[in-house]
């Protein structure tokens, strides 16, 4: 918790501080690429540093830590921690690398603010920074300590056994390992981070999730082709769509994610968007290798047919489970040629279906999807620690929809 003498400063300052957090975030990356260009090598998402994602999302992290340490006093926020964490070690990151990041954050604070950060501020801004700081170290510690490995051993190689085009823009892609070390299986929901080396000899990293359960010698990640509408295309996605061929080797992360399956034995509710359907096709595969009897119902909207990436797995995993259905909603009519329980035309309305009692809800999509979603389900008297959801991209450890 924060020091009596540095929260009435915390308090007074953090208007400022978020009101100009967006510029002191452009110079921080300025200053820090200047000073340290290896971690452009396979740390940070570059192309999120040319959009600007990259300084939102640090935006939301800083300024959520802080607000949540003013509001709840006596505890961090765990949720946004435990997001960060995963992210975290699923790059690799190690202790001293925080050191380098606090040193070049809180240059730019006074870099933008200049006398206002008095020696008082700077000591309070400080403690904020090391509570956040040490708290997600001994969270990547513990999660680096429960799959035996070490910041520097996350990453193994895996060969590309099988390449899938699921859609126009969707490759699914099976890998199998080449190694003889353990393979850990990963819990249902989980992703993981696959670091390709670009045309420059930059090494590029990029979160994909698991959309099958592991057997132990593969694993299967789906990519969705970012096409930028104006802006450059999505380099790492481009790649592995275009380049990447069977035979070829990756290097990827051990799985890591937060949000993944409960085993409590409630009824389970997916709802899904667009390509969020790839952790819901990972949890169903799990459930199906578990012979689960649970009531599930998946629920997903899509443009149509056409672009309903893992459809036919998908589908075939809901008709392998005892009790489970889908119903689907397109944006362009036409119905669909699955078996599948209902279609609706437009995007998704929960009045169309009958919910299950007491069940836990997954969420995944574009975030005013999930912000609809949530709403309603609240409104409809679901417990918000029932729903649990998964946003991609850099919003991964800053969106929250509490």
């Amino acid at each position: 918790m924060l020091s009596d003498k540095s929260r009435p400063i915390i308090e007074t300052t953090l208007p400022v501080v978020g009101e100009h957090i967006g510029e002191i975030a452009r110079r921080f990356y300025d200053h820090l690429f200047s000073n340290h260009p290896e971690l452009l090598d396979g740390t940070f998402n570059r192309g999120n540093q040319v959009d600007g994602s990259q300084q939102q999302a640090l935006a939301g992290s800083v300024a959520g830590f802080a607000g949540a340490l003013l509001s709840t006093p006596v505890q961090v926020p765990e949720k946004l921690l435990s997001r960060i964490a995963h992210k975290h070690a699923s790059l690799g990151i190690r202790p001293d690398q925080y050191q380098v990041v606090h040193d070049n954050l809180m240059w730019a604070i006074v870099d933008v603010l200049g006398e206002a950060v008095t020696p008082d501020v700077a000591a309070a801004w400080d403690e904020v920074y090391w509570l956040m700081a040490n708290a997600l170290i001994n969270q990547e510690r513990g999660l680096y300590s429960a799959r035996g490995v070490r910041a520097e051993t996350v990453w193994r190689q895996w060969r590309v056994q099988r390449k899938i085009h699921e859609t126009a823009d969707v490759v699914t892609f099976v890998v199998q390992r080449i190694d003889d070390r353990l393979v850990r299986t990963s819990l249902p929901g989980q992703y993981v981070t696959v670091l390709m080396q670009m045309p420059d000899g930059m090494r590029q990293p990029r979160q994909y999730s698991l959309t099958r359960a592991d057997d132990g010698e593969h694993r299967q990640f789906s990519v969705k082709r970012v096409r930028g509408d104006g802006k450059p295309d999505g380099e790492v996605s481009t790649l592995l769509c275009d380049s990447v061929q069977i035979g070829d080797v990756l290097t990827m992360s051990l799985p890591f994610g937060d949000v993944v399956l409960d085993d409590s034995g409630r009824p389970v509710v997916f709802a899904s968007a667009g390509i969020g359907i790839t952790p819901m096709a990972g949890m169903l595969s799990h459930l199906v290798a578990a012979g689960s009897g649970l009531p599930i119902m998946l629920l997903h909207a899509d443009v149509g047919e056409g672009t309903f990436a893992l459809r036919r797995q998908v589908v075939s995993d809901v008709l392998a489970l005892r009790n489970a259905s889908i119903f689907l909603w397109y944006e362009e009519s036409g119905g669909s040629n699955e078996p599948v329980n209902d279609v609706f035309t437009g995007t998704m309305d929960l009045s169309q279906v009958k919910l299950p009692d007491n069940a836990f809800y997954y969420l995944c999509g574009p975030i005013p999807f999930l912000q609809a979603v949530r709403s309603t389900l609240i409104e409809r008297g679901v417990a918000p620690r029932d729903i649990q959801y998964e946003v991609f991209g850099p919003d991964l450890w800053q969106a929250d929809l509490d």
